[in-house]
């Protein structure tokens, strides 16, 4: 893993979507199985058809450890993506996490894996295995655009989005808020004498 990612895997999700203006959250429907999951790494982008999964496999083998799964699959909830032994192979291979518009299966068995998966939900049915679709092209996915190689992150708060061309500029001013936001936190929070002063700045604005 690089050193950017790193970094940014530290960062909670709300101050990188500050920094980004909160143009490229993904939409709040796509949540993360548990609460504790965090995950960073380079989108590798699968676009499937509605019901069928087969593509999700070729796009294990050729993703790179610590890469980030990025699947559309149109937002259909009706069949899964994966289940637990395509997901647990998923880990072994060094890929990061997944991210999906669509659903998953064996959900107590996913959790059991402790593997980051961020989702709309879980289904009883299986994806087909027609094997259509598109590997490393841009997609849209919960409402914002992932190109191949941009920077995904998640946590308990969803899932960001951090474009190529300004990962630096957005890991600087990420930073900085999570420095203000520490800031503020130790010099306001149990202080009621700042409590008021820093709602009559707000308010007087």
């Amino acid at each position: 893993m690089t050193e950017i990612i790193n970094q940014f895997e530290k960062i909670p999700t709300t101050c990188i979507s500050d920094a980004l203006q909160g143009l490229t959250n993904m939409d709040v429907s796509i949540k993360p199985l548990k609460e504790d999951y965090r995950m960073a790494g380079r989108a590798f982008t699968v676009k499937v058809p509605v019901g069928d999964n087969l593509l999700v496999l070729k796009a294990m083998k050729e993703a790179k450890p610590g890469d980030v799964l990025v699947i559309d699959i149109h937002g259909d909830t009706t069949r899964a993506i994966a289940g637990d032994f395509v997901l647990g192979m998923a880990q072994t291979l060094g890929i990061t996490g997944v991210v999906t518009n669509g659903v998953i299966r064996d959900i107590q068995g996913i959790k059991a894996l402790n593997f980051p998966v961020f989702c709309q939900g879980t289904t009883l049915a299986a994806g087909g295995k027609a094997g259509f679709g598109d590997m490393n092209i841009p997609i849209s996915l919960g409402g914002t655009t992932v190109n191949p190689g941009d920077i995904i992150v998640g946590d308990a708060d969803g899932v960001v989005v951090v474009q190529q061309h300004i990962e630096e500029e957005i890991l600087t001013k990420s930073l900085e808020k999570l420095q203000r936001d520490e800031t503020r936190e130790k010099n306001i929070s149990e202080n009621i004498e700042a409590i008021h002063k820093y709602i009559d700045d707000m308010l007087s604005k």
